[in-house]
This record gives structure tokens, C-alpha cells and sequence, in this order.
């Protein structure tokens, strides 16, 4: 760390500890679908930041804890409400590595949030998890905050019928009698949150031709489900062409989706992972732009991950316009008659939604993403297309796998145009005050500046 040490964030201060943080989380998880049983093993490594550490806390639901190490050493510690605060035998030096053994057992249940169970789910036959924003305690110990990103390993033990799908590339997947052990590695910085995982029935499908040079693109889908996925994701190897023309390379080693056999109110973005519903494949395309919105979330969110939850509108705005970006490009509506429509339809709803600080209640409010379209538009349409994806490009390639807030984003635009006092106040209006700026219009179409990116 450097400068002063950071705060906790304001919309989940009950969440993380800014005294220090992890660099790799090693993880062994054994669980059996039938009892919803999991027992694991976390190994943690980690740096304290400026000041000693006499004492740390981790996020973890209510287990059953059966040991806890510090470099190898038994602490003190306490767990109840969710944190484990940990006292080791001596105060970790300023700047010190150290490392944090946790092993833990029970029944995985969603932690409860204003949007309902977060983090482990149970399923009708498997498990899956979607932890956004603060979901990651239900299933495992960890500095559950964005800005806190690390490399993983998970290794995941299933009775043997069972597929498990994380985020990042198989190393292994050994069976010895009944169970299967799938090893998974992220070396990419990963925010807590982002750790996605599935267990269930699924045949495994291959997108696309990495012996291409693409980029390896592997789906996980109930076998009920093939003939209709066939059709709703056969472009998404399209997409992401177009996305590495737009934005760049993407920041990954692979994407893989899981379609579970249940249904979600929303798909859900994870590090090199996106977790559909059955509900979101109807062999008719009707939930494309979903599948465009999930793939661009791993530039933004995944790569470019917000430091701080008030910031989400740099998630969910680009991820947003990267729907409209495709629908135009595969001869849908184009990107200007969806901004007009998000425009109207923004009109008729309440006009207190500050954009840049939403407030926690308001984090996941549809205004968030059709207001965050649409101020991407707007600073498409004040550069014109030429200066506005080369400055999405270099916003992406200069924080590749680190931290964005609003502030470095409006400062990186006015970089782009000689116009920088102006293009400020178009930016001001949409981020920092409630009422509806008029609709902005673009100068260009994207063909051109989809070449331009390539």
C-alpha cells in the first residue's frame, strides 16, 4: 500500500479490512450436493499495510471453525456477525508478509443483503455462486472488498457425476473412487466478489476455434438445454471479436458461461465467468444482449474494477452500451435509437438518482445502467467516434487488472478532446446531478470506428 491507509467503503463499511491486504488465496473445498455439505481448507497470503497489525479480520458466514494459523502459529480469535478477528501471538511488522491457514465446515446458505440471499446458492441438484457486491463470506474466509484483488487457486472435490466450472483454466481433474477433484487457477487480480463457481449436470460445449488464435470459449449446459443454447450464444464468438476491435485485447485466458437448470432473475458476471438461467435460453435469440452485457463486463468490472461500490456506474453504463454497440453492429436497433429510448423511458421515472453516488439501496436500480448508457453515449458523441474509442482503448490498456473510479475517468476523457472544460460539464451533468440531460446525438456511425479498432 502507499499514501494513507485506505477507508473501509462507506456503502458496506461491515465488509473487509483496509489494514492490509491478500495477494493469493489458496483454496481446497469438499462438498456433497445432496446434504449441502462443504468442508474447506484456505490458505491465505497476505501484506499488512503501514501500521503493525495486531490484530486482523476476515469475512466469513457462520461455520463451524476446526483451526486457525498465522504463519504457522496459533492466534487468538473470536467469530461471530460474520467476522473473524484474528489476534496472532506476536503484532505483524508495517509491510510484513504473512499467512493465514482457515480450515471450516458446514451447510453453505446465501448471506442475507437488500437484494435477497447473496454468495452460495443451493440448487435443486448442485450449487452455484453469485456474490455481487458482498456474497464471497457465505462459502469462504476472505477480505471481502473490491479493491482488495488477488490471484486464486481452487481446488473443488465433487462426488464424480458433477461437473464444477470456475473462473480461469483447468490444471487437473483427478477421480479417485466416487469423487472428482477439479483444480482450477485465476492468476489474474480478482476481486472477492468476481470468484464464481458452479457444480452441477452439464455437457461441456465448445465456441468458437482457439486454434485460430481466439480467445478459448467453453459453455456448460444442461443437455435439455443444447439445441436452443446452439442458437442464443452462436455469436458470442462474434461479439467478442468485435468487443477486442472496441475495447481491446481481452484481459483474460479463457470465458467459459454456465446456463444453470433453474431460473435466474439476472445473469451474473464472475472473473472469466458468466452464470445464465435456463430462463435466458429460448432458441430464439431473445436474450442476446444479455450475453453481449456479461462478456463486456469482464473488460469492465472484471479488468477495470471498481475501487469503491459508488462507482458502479463504470460497471454497468459500458456494459450497457457495449448491448447497444452489438445490437447495432449485428443489424439490430442502432446505438443512437436505443439511447433515445433509454432517454424516454428515463424521463418517466423519478429524477433523484445521482449517478457517480447512487447510495446503497440504489446500487442495482435499472437508472444505474440506462443512465450509465447513456452518459457513455453522451461522451461519445461530445468526442466524436475516432477520439472517443481510442479513449476507451487507453482507459482500458492503462488499468488492465487494476482499480477505476469517476474522478480518473473524467480526468483520462479530457485527455481526448481540445474541448476539455465542456466535455467536463456534459460529464458533470450526467454523473453529479438528478435531473435528465437532454438526449445526446451522435456524430458517427460505429463501422467506422469499428475498423478504426481493429
Amino acid at each position: 500500500m502507499s499514501g494513507a491507509t485506505p477507508a473501509s467503503d462507506p456503502y458496506f463499511p461491515g465488509h473487509g479490512d483496509p489494514r492490509y491486504r491478500v495477494y493469493r488465496y489458496e483454496l481446497a473445498i469438499d462438498y456433497r450436493p445432496g446434504p449441502n455439505r462443504l468442508a474447506g481448507t484456505a490458505r491465505i497470503s497476505a501484506i499488512a499495510g503501514r501500521a503493525p497489525l495486531a490484530e486482523f479480520h476476515l469475512d466469513l458466514a457462520a461455520f463451524r471453525l476446526g483451526k486457525v494459523l498465522v504463519d504457522g502459529r496459533q492466534p487468538r480469535y473470536t467469530h461471530r456477525g460474520g467476522k473473524l478477528r484474528v489476534r496472532p501471538a506476536k503484532p505483524l511488522r508495517a509491510g510484513a508478509a504473512f499467512t493465514v491457514e482457515v480450515h471450516w465446515s458446514g451447510n453453505p446458505k446465501p448471506v442475507n443483503s437488500p437484494w435477497g440471499g447473496l454468495g452460495w446458492e443451493e440448487l435443486e441438484d448442485g450449487a452455484l455462486v453469485a456474490s455481487q457486491p458482498v456474497g464471497a463470506p457465505s462459502w469462504f474466509p476472505c477480505n471481502d472488498r473490491p479493491d482488495d484483488k488477488a490471484a486464486y487457486q481452487i481446488s473443488v472435490t465433487v462426488p464424480s457425476p458433477y461437473t464444477v466450472v470456475v473462473g480461469g483454466r483447468l490444471l487437473t481433474r483427478t477421480t479417485k473412487s466416487s469423487t472428482t477433484t477439479w483444480v482450477y487457477d485465476q492468476p489474474a487480480p480478482t476481486p472477492t466478489y468476481l470468484l464464481g463457481l458452479s457444480i452441477g449436470m452439464y455437457q461441456t460445449v465448445l465456441l468458437g476455434d482457439p486454434g485460430l488464435g481466439g480467445i478459448p470459449q467453453s459453455a456448460y449446459v444442461p443437455v435439455s438445454l443444447l439445441s436452443d443454447f446452439s442458437r442464443d450464444f452462436a455469436r458470442q464468438p462474434e461479439m467478442m471479436r468485435l468487443f477486442e476491435g472496441l475495447f481491446g485485447a481481452y484481459p483474460f485466458g479463457e470465458y467459459a458461461v454456465v446456463v444453470a437448470d433453474e431460473e435466474f432473475d439476472v445473469p451474473v458476471e464472475a472473473q472469466g465467468l458468466s452464470l445464465f438461467g435456463a430462463n435466458h435460453v429460448d432458441g430464439a435469440r431473445g436474450w442476446e444482449r444479455l450475453v453481449a452485457h456479461e462478456l463486456a463486463h469482464q473488460w469492465f468490472g472484471n479488468s477495470l474494477t471498481i475501487a469503491a461500490w459508488r462507482d458502479i456506474w463504470l460497471n454497468e453504463g459500458f456494459a450497457k452500451y457495449a448491448e447497444w454497440l452489438w445490437s447495432e453492429r449485428s443489424g439490430g436497433r442502432t446505438t443512437q435509437e436505443l439511447a433515445a429510448a433509454a432517454h424516454r423511458e428515463l424521463s418517466t421515472l423519478p429524477q433523484d438518482l445521482v449517478l457517480a453516488d447512487p447510495g446503497r439501496k440504489a446500487l442495482f436500480d435499472d437508472r444505474v445502467y440506462e443512465r450509465g448508457g447513456l452518459t457513455v453515449h453522451a461522451v461519445r458523441c461530445a468526442l466524436g467516434d475516432d477520439a472517443f474509442f481510442r479513449m476507451v482503448r487507453d482507459w482500458v490498456a492503462a488499468h488492465r487488472h487494476g482499480l477505476v473510479g469517476t474522478e480518473a475517468f473524467m480526468t483520462h476523457v479530457a485527455r481526448y478532446t481540445t474541448s476539455a472544460e465542456r466535455v467536463h460539464e456534459i460529464m458533470s451533468a450526467w454523473l453529479r446531478h438528478g435531473p435528465l440531460p437532454p438526449l445526446p446525438v451522435e456524430r458517427t456511425g460505429l463501422e467506422d470506428a469499428g475498423s478504426a479498432g481493429r
